[in-house]
């Protein structure tokens, strides 16, 4: 559940600079945004991996 949080805190911190990427066309902002990206992929792909092993080990 930790990182579940984190993954929410990271999209909520995110959205400014999505919106000024989207607005502004401020190319820096789109920079955090892509890096903001990669990093919910990587805590995505963590919670994936964490339910499949809790789920596999309920059988």
């Amino acid at each position: 559940m930790d990182k579940f949080s984190k993954l929410k805190e990271l999209v909520s911190a995110v959205e400014t600079d999505v919106t000024k990427f989207h607005d502004a066309n401020n190319g820096a902002a789109g920079t955090r945004v892509r890096k903001a990206m990669q990093e919910l992929k990587v805590l995505a792909q963590e919670i994936r991996a964490e339910v499949t092993e809790k789920k596999n080990s309920a059988k």
